[in-house]
């Protein structure tokens, strides 16, 4: 019985570990669309919390692992302060369009050679006069999450 759960707690390592170290490839997006994600590094390397905000619509939402959801430009600028200035890679994985709305769903991390740290979904919207902006912005890392802990006595 000991060999049979140590053989299945190897084989959840494992599966596990092959799927962290899956990479999926790299999609192209359209140049409009690759713009929003390259100013968004950019912002984001330089630490400009105020032109991170300027690429969301009015009504936007920053959705940040680990952070209540920031919506308008405030606090947008406040949910980025906790992170920004770090160097960052947007790799899109996948992407598509309907009307004047589109995803780009994608990892992220340091440096297009590395791996990436996490993932992230873009729901974006088209202006009127043609730019796309973000409606939504969601991150995550791919490191699991340490439980909380326990409060004393439970």
């Amino acid at each position: 019985m000991k060999h049979r759960v140590l053989a299945a707690a190897v084989l959840a390592v494992l599966c596990t570990a092959s799927a962290w170290a899956q990479r999926l490839p790299t999609v192209s997006l359209p140049p409009d669309v690759d713009r929003v994600l390259q100013d968004y590094a950019r912002a984001w390397q330089a630490n400009d919390t105020a032109a991170l905000a300027q690429l969301f619509t009015a009504d936007g939402m920053a959705l940040p692992s680990g952070q209540p959801p920031a919506q308008g430009a405030d606090s947008i600028r406040k949910a980025y302060s906790q992170g920004a200035g770090s160097p960052l890679h947007l790799r899109p994985i996948a992407y598509g369009v309907s009307g004047d709305l589109a995803y780009v769903i994608g990892g992220w991390g340091g440096a297009a050679d590395k791996p990436d740290f996490g993932k992230f979904t873009l729901v974006l919207r088209r202006q009127a006069d043609g730019r796309w902006l973000i409606v939504s912005d969601m991150d995550n890392a791919n490191a699991p999450q340490r439980p909380a802990p326990r409060p004393p006595g439970s």
